[in-house]
């Protein structure tokens, strides 16, 4: 009587796992859905490209706040850096969002 509840564990485990699979269908071809990081391929980076910049999530990532830190610091830099170029060609600098 063991046996045949053994054998029967083993059938219903094995059923399990076909449909789990998928009963032999491949799965359906994956697509990247991850957000898109757009920046300029050609030219300088602007503080508005790195405005624009969203990363993708992952597990075990980078550390978001410290990214977030690191662009926000390179925004003030390139604002700073823009506004003083623009002052020095004698343009007006429009302010920032």
């Amino acid at each position: 009587m063991m046996w045949f509840f053994a054998i029967l564990v083993v059938l219903v485990l094995g059923g399990v796992a076909v449909v789990a699979a998928g009963r032999g269908v491949p799965m359906s071809r994956a697509y990247d859905d991850r957000p898109d990081v757009v920046l300029p391929s050609a030219g300088p980076v602007t503080a508005d490209d790195l405005r624009r910049v969203r990363f993708s999530l992952a597990f075990r990532g980078y550390r978001m706040n410290e990214v977030d830190d690191a662009l926000d610091r390179l925004l003030d830099e390139l604002d700073e850096r823009d506004r003083r170029i623009a002052e020095l060609e004698g343009r007006t600098w429009p302010s920032s969002s």
